[in-house]
Parts: C-alpha cells; sequence; structure tokens
C-alpha cells in the first residue's frame, strides 16, 4: 500500500492499535523510512512506530534536528507505506508551551498516526526536564486536542529522566502517574535496563500500559518483558543503527580499496521481490 488510506480505514487502524494494548505484549518495530516500513510489514508485526533518530540520521542530521514539517512529511510516508497502524515518536511536541503543543498534536493526527508520544525533555542541558506542573499542562494539552479531534488516536506520555542525564526511578515514576492522571493512555520511560526497574514502572501505572524500549542484545527476551507485565516493545533507532553498522562496515572497507564489507549483503533480487509493487 502506497497511498493514502482512507478515514475508514485509519480508523480502523486506530481501534486495531487500541486493541493491541488490552492484553498481551507485542513488538513495535521502527521503521525509518517507507522501505524498512514495508519490510517490517511483511514480518507480521501488528504496528510500527517512526524513530526520531533514525528518520534524522536518514536525512543526514542528527536526532531532535528535524524541523516539524519534515517529522510530519514523513509521518505521512509512514501511514501510507503499509496497512499498520504508526505509533509516532513526537519527541516534545515540537513546542515548548502547551498551546504549541496542542497544535502541533492536531498536526499529528492529520497525518493519520494511531498514537503518540510526548517528552518532557526540554533539549536544554541546563534543565534537561520541564517542571512537573509544566510538564503535566503539556500533556493535558496534548489529550485535549485528541479529544477535541474525534479521534481515536492514543496518548504516550514520556518520562526522559534516563535519557537526560537524571536517572532517578522514583522521580520518572512520579512524573509517570502524573501523565496517566492527566489523560496519557500508555506509559513510557525510555532507558530503564532491569526487570527491577521495568517491573516498577508496570506496577505503579497500572492498569494502563507500558512501553519499554529494548536493544540489548541476548539479555531479556520479549517473552521475558511480557513476564514483566510490559505491555509493548519498542527499539526506537535500533534498527536504524544496525543498518548503519553495514553501511559503514561496507563504506570504510571500501575507503582502504577492499570489498570484503559487502560480505553477507542482502541480494537486490530479494530486495526487489519484497518491495515490489
Amino acid at each position: 500500500m502506497t497511498h493514502a488510506p482512507t478515514p475508514a480505514q485509519i480508523a480502523d487502524r486506530r481501534a486495531a492499535f487500541r486493541q493491541l494494548h488490552a492484553s498481551g505484549c507485542f513488538a513495535l518495530p521502527n521503521p525509518w523510512d517507507v522501505g524498512s516500513a514495508r519490510y517490517l510489514a511483511q514480518r507480521g508485526f501488528k504496528a510500527l512506530a517512526s524513530t526520531s533518530s533514525g528518520a534524522a540520521w536518514s536525512r543526514g542530521c542528527a536526532d531532535g534536528q528535524m524541523p516539524l514539517e519534515a517529522v510530519l512529511q514523513y509521518l505521512h510516508e509512514l501511514v501510507a507505506a503499509t496497512e499498520l497502524p504508526v505509533n509516532a515518536d513526537f519527541e516534545k511536541g515540537f513546542a515548548d508551551d502547551p498551546e504549541g503543543v496542542a497544535r502541533h498534536v492536531r498536526l499529528a493526527i492529520d497525518t493519520g498516526v494511531a498514537g503518540l508520544s510526548i517528552e518532557d525533555s526540554t533539549g536544554d542541558a541546563a534543565r534537561p526536564l520541564f517542571e512537573l506542573p509544566v510538564a503535566v499542562a503539556r500533556m493535558r494539552a496534548a489529550r485535549a486536542a485528541i479529544d477535541a479531534s474525534g479521534q481515536d488516536v492514543m496518548l504516550i506520555g514520556r518520562a526522559e529522566n534516563f535519557f537526560a542525564g537524571q536517572p532517578d526511578l522514583q522521580d520518572a515514576i512520579r512524573r509517570l502517574r502524573a501523565y496517566a492522571e492527566a489523560g496519557a493512555d500508555c506509559l513510557y520511560a525510555p532507558g530503564l535496563t532491569t526487570r527491577e526497574q521495568m517491573a516498577a514502572v508496570v506496577a505503579a501505572v497500572a492498569p494502563k500500559p507500558v512501553n519499554v524500549l529494548y536493544t540489548a542484545p541476548g539479555a531479556l527476551t520479549l517473552a521475558d518483558l511480557a513476564a514483566l507485565g510490559v505491555r509493548r516493545v519498542s527499539v526506537g533507532g535500533g534498527l536504524a543503527r544496525a543498518a548503519w553498522a553495514g553501511f559503514q562496515h561496507a563504506a570504510d572497507a571500501l575507503a582502504e580499496g577492499r570489498f570484503d564489507g559487502f560480505a553477507g549483503a542482502a541480494p537486490g533480487g530479494e530486495l526487489n521481490r519484497l518491495l515490489r509493487h
């Protein structure tokens, strides 16, 4: 599918996405472009999520440097790429004030996404997190914008403590509880690494579902995370970083006059078969 879905199709995707959060645990992989989205859809995943970092790298900039217009275009592309629901990594809403967050959330809803996350990070190293009253006001504004749209878009509240250099689990939990009360449908504290941390977050916001970001190789499995009560597992820029690793290996070898970096490369014919439409 490479054309914009109809309103009825978008409504169906949003309903299916919400149902995925009702029980069990599902993987929510993060494609960085149309091709990676279409491949993931063929692998049987039930939903997809955007990645701010992966998309930024593919456009030659650092995470957080993509302007709002480019992010909205990226979301449009992902929504049109497959028949799966798409969750938007909407960073901090591209605004500091609640009014700006609400205005931009309305634009994100118009892309057809089934869910979107709002972070409490400021982007300012001197004060990396919004004060809790401000962060809650921003979440309430996002909730009000979704409700006013009449669309069944899920709101994900993100506590960025562990990514912002303030790895205080209790403060993250306090923030997540406040975001749940402000209307977040799903809670997310990226950067958790231990079973104990994850279990504590799940228990703190129950019965609302929890998203965990996980890319640690060989440590926990999806089944392990499900046993902890985690409802969905995303990988952020993990897939994009894996792709970049292969590219860097081949490019660095080529720069040294060698071609061994192409060993194990995906066959072009296979990619053509998978992506032909």
